[in-house]
């Protein structure tokens, strides 16, 4: 790739900014706070999120550097480990996109439901709202979408915008609650501090997810081995930022204790900003940006799996195409199927946050550990301008370290949410065996393929 091509300081900058704000601040912080004993454990969390996905956008910028090539976590789990893991890893991973799909329907579906019933919806009434968004763009991917680029680009624009206005928040004073609450740090005892710290963490690290993305540009940035630490670095720091001061403003204008107990809280802000009316109108521009990352999901996972098939891991049948718009509708039908199971199956906003963060615990714990085979493996490339980490392996270490955190307060939290979770990835190991050596067989037969020994 020539270097006007090559994205630079600023572009990577923003680019992790957009992979990481999504819909999660404008829900997950009412989640996160139901389980913090404290302010102090509440904000600390967040700040704790913040430098995780600063170690981890680091870890995957180096292992996107090392070894850049196309098809991301599929062909780094393959050879930093076997094939038997990176198809069970990357199916659940496409498990977990579809539940984060469900999840932020089901955070689109809660504010708007309050702006068409005027009063707080059952959650058979979200999830049935969340599965009509999911069909919806379904029928729109079906059809082809043109436009995908300038919709996404115009209600990113509105989301950055909601962002700001409710950061605006802390300027008007007039608005903010007198400060009541007084749960000291001294009146919690050490290990239920970090219980509830670890709690409050699985929110957070929903919220801070899609800097893992930062795998497929290792290779694409100009002078790569200055500019990567430098844009991952400020991007983190100005989403650590905006989520500071998102939080802050829910604090100062609803306090903690509504903020545990609330769930729509940021239409609650813009009420008491703008009035009833401008709570309303915020919910609906909310869920419009909610549309807009159900289109994402439906238009990228489907040729998350196309590739799959392509390489052998998936049948050949998810590679089939409409002959008129070129659409994948084999995948994009299973993959739309599979977020409407799991949104109806949970129901739930936290249900399926914390199975989504249990699967997510597997693929990014065994994603970032890769980066000592691949280090090991690529020893020829130091000194050549790729990117390579300082603070090595301290900070793949602790990023490691912070989801196995996560997961086990995820099992201890929801034991049965995990159990699925080890089920479902038991079931793709399985799934592998049984259909991989038929796979090669047909390779085998068809184009000579050198089916590797087990």
């Amino acid at each position: 790739m020539s270097s006007k091509q090559k994205l630079t300081l600023f572009d990577l900058t923003m680019v992790v900014v957009g992979l990481v704000i999504g819909m999660g601040i404008f829900r997950t912080a009412a989640t996160s706070a139901q389980y913090a004993l404290n302010p102090v454990i509440y904000f600390s969390a967040w700040i704790a999120g913040g430098l995780i996905a600063l170690c981890g956008a680091l870890t995957y910028a180096e292992i996107g550097s090392r070894y850049p090539v196309t098809g991301g976590y599929y062909r780094i789990f393959s050879h930093a480990y076997h094939p038997s893991i990176a198809f069970s890893v990357n199916c659940i991973i496409l498990i977990s996109n579809a539940a984060s799909l469900g999840a932020v329907a089901l955070i689109g579906s809660g504010y708007i439901s309050q702006v068409i019933f005027n009063e707080p919806a059952t959650d058979l009434t979200k999830a049935l709202i969340a599965t009509s968004a999911v069909v919806v763009f379904y029928g729109v991917n079906l059809l082809g979408l043109r436009m995908s680029a300038k919709t996404q680009n115009v209600l990113m624009i509105i989301k950055i915008g909601m962002i700001v206005m409710l950061i605006a928040a802390l300027f008007m004073p007039e608005i903010h609650q007198p400060v009541t609450e007084s749960n000291a740090v001294s009146d919690v005892s050490f290990p239920s501090w970090i219980h509830s710290f670890g709690a409050s963490l699985i929110a957070v690290s929903f919220t801070y997810g899609g800097y893992q993305q930062t795998i497929n540009f290792g290779s694409d940035v100009q002078n790569a081995s200055r500019n990567i630490p430098r844009g991952i670095f400020m991007g983190i720091a100005i989403i650590i930022g905006l989520y500071l001061l998102v939080n802050l403003s829910y604090f100062k204008v609803i306090g903690f204790t509504q903020l545990q107990s609330q769930k729509e809280i940021a239409s609650i802000v813009a009420a008491k900003m703008f009035g009833q009316s401008g709570g309303s109108a915020f919910s609906a521009l909310l869920f419009l940006s909610v549309l807009a990352y159900v289109n994402v999901l439906l238009m990228s996972n489907p040729r998350v799996m196309f590739a799959m098939s392509e390489d052998g891991v998936l049948p050949a049948i998810f590679q089939q195409k409409s002959k008129k718009k070129d659409v994948l509708v084999i995948s994009l039908s299973t993959f739309a199927a599979i977020c409407i199971i799991i949104v109806f199956l949970a129901k739930t906003f936290e249900e399926i946050l914390n199975f989504t963060i249990f699967l997510d615990c597997f693929g990014m714990a065994a994603s970032a550990a890769s980066i000592f085979s691949i280090r090991r493996k690529t020893k020829h490339l130091n000194g050549t301008g790729i990117y390579s980490m300082k603070l090595y392996p301290l900070m793949p270490l602790v990023f490691i370290c912070a989801y196995v955190f996560v997961g086990i307060n995820i099992a201890m939290q929801t034991p049965g949410t995990a159990l699925v979770g080890l089920i479902v990835l038991a079931s793709f190991m399985g799934i592998y065996f049984l259909t991989h050596k038929k796979i090669s067989r047909q390779k085998t037969g068809d184009d000579n393929y050198d089916v590797p020994k087990k």
